[in-house]
């Protein structure tokens, strides 16, 4: 089976070209964010992949009209690798994904607003702190009802 699902930001806006068949084609590079390990986190190291992304026909016009660098898109589709040679005649190998469907995810209003104030990046804590899994934005207080357990790591079933 090969079907892909990313959800990122675009990279830049979308270009959109006609086939010698009047076919559109709309080419754009998707930024995911890649899982990162805790360490990682702790040191405020953030990824992202680069994901070369292909939609044709009215998809791609949607994109043409719509969607805008720094939009938040979904893209469902399938990995597709082909090759050609170039101007110098090597040849080159491109993998990419060819989009079936593409949603934008958020409002004209929300990306007009993004992109009318300063980027704002995620910030992080760079000492952990009663947090396991680096992931909680509560105060831990708010828990605290009752008697704690006391669980030794031999009794876990993983």
């Amino acid at each position: 089976m090969n079907r892909v699902e990313l959800v990122g930001r675009l990279t830049k806006d979308v270009e959109v070209r006609k086939t010698q068949s009047n076919l559109s084609v709309a080419s754009f590079t998707v930024a995911c964010d890649r899982r990162v390990s805790r360490d990682q986190q702790n040191q405020g190291q953030q990824t992202a992949d680069f994901i070369s992304c292909v939609a044709w026909r009215q998809t791609a016009d949607f994109l043409g009209s719509y969607a805008r660098k720094g939009a938040m898109v979904a893209v469902e589709g399938r990995i597709q690798t082909r090759n050609y040679d170039d101007r110098d005649g090597k040849r080159v190998y491109v993998t990419e994904v060819v989009a079936d469907h593409v949603q934008l995810l958020e409002s004209r209003s929300q990306s007009q607003a993004r992109q009318d104030t300063a980027p704002t990046y995620p910030s992080y804590q760079s000492e952990p702190q009663n947090d396991p899994f680096g992931t909680n934005d509560f105060n831990s207080a708010d828990f605290n009802t009752g008697p704690g357990l006391d669980i030794s790591s031999d009794d876990l079933p993983f």
